[in-house]
């Protein structure tokens, strides 16, 4: 049954699929953000007074509190990508992702669902991913009951990755390939992920799990860029960057206001990011949470072609 659910990092990419998916369900959703003057964009996803945006601030306990106050269940969407001054990794995913959690269980509240990312996985080497890793074991000791979602590449029409490097083909005489371009994704699409935190919220996922969430196919980051390419009917020659001297390139491109690559992003470059063997068999998957993987070459055109030359109208293969 419905009732008022706080989802914290609502406004972003996937908060905003996820809003509509939970008012479409009948919840009424508190939508906790930093400046909620900024989240107008959500009110009309939802009947008159059923989304309400609030003001707050995972790094601030207090903030948190008053923003899950009366709250039948609580989501946890908030990642960055890069660190920008007091917003670090440690800070936001790990740290911030605690303070979520804690305040959970002193209100009390036993339904909590957290997005996090297949490279949190064993092993993580980059400062992103072992923050997430930290992120997911302070939230199952706070809530040994919450819902954690791994996800993999999540795509869809305001993404980071086909709009970013479909941009960057308008620019660039080539395409930089960091590690030959041999890192494996299971692109996710974020209408499915939408649709997975549902169903953990909704209780269709165990309780405790931690599911993976892919799309039906794999592919590799240079497959990717070739699609690109060919979505855009562009033509750029693929070049072949060391990890070395990727990292080399990204310690002078992440001191930029908005860094094009970071050396901690070339850093979990070095790990795939699929579902896992274990995960598959045990059903921890979209497909063990009754929804169909969506895959990127039905979706991706459709928001990729202002990126041809001639916007919609360039003749161009199908994709």
């Amino acid at each position: 049954m419905a009732g008022l659910v706080t989802v914290f990092g609502g406004s972003g990419f996937v908060g905003r699929h996820l809003v509509r998916a939970l008012a479409q369900r009948g919840w009424r959703v508190r939508v906790a953000v930093r400046r909620p003057d900024l989240a107008g964009h959500l009110q009309p996803l939802g009947g008159v007074g059923q989304i309400h945006p609030v003001q707050a601030n995972i790094r601030n306990r207090a903030s948190v509190e008053r923003a899950i106050a009366g709250a039948d269940a609580v989501i946890n969407l908030v990642g960055i990508l890069s660190e920008s001054g007091r917003n670090t990794f440690a800070a936001v995913q790990a740290a911030g992702a605690r303070t979520v959690a804690e305040a959970v269980a002193k209100a009390g509240i036993a339904n909590l669902v957290h997005l996090s990312s297949i490279s949190a996985g064993a092993g993580a080497t980059s400062d992103y991913a072992a923050s997430k890793a930290y992120g997911e074991k302070a939230v199952l000791q706070a809530v040994p009951g919450a819902v954690i979602l791994r996800a993999s590449l999540i795509f869809g029409p305001e993404d980071n990755f086909f709009n970013r490097f479909a941009g960057l083909t308008r620019v660039l005489p080539v395409i930089p390939l960091v590690g030959g371009g041999n890192t494996r994704f299971q692109p996710v699409y974020v209408g499915d992920v939408a649709a997975a935190l549902v169903a953990a919220l909704e209780g269709k996922a165990r309780a405790g799990a931690t599911y993976e969430l892919g799309g039906p196919g794999v592919a590799s980051f240079r497959t990717l860029m070739e699609y690109i390419l060919k979505v855009t009917g562009r033509t750029r020659a693929p070049v072949s960057l060391p990890f070395w001297l990727a990292s080399l390139q990204a310690s002078v491109l992440q001191v930029l206001p908005k860094p094009l690559l970071t050396v901690d992003q070339v850093e979990l470059l070095k790990s795939d990011s699929v579902v896992s063997a274990a995960a598959e068999g045990e059903g921890r998957t979209l497909q063990g949470l009754g929804i169909t993987p969506t895959a990127y070459q039905s979706i991706v055109p459709g928001y990729l072609y202002r990126f041809r030359e001639r916007g919609q109208f360039e003749p161009t293969h199908s994709a």
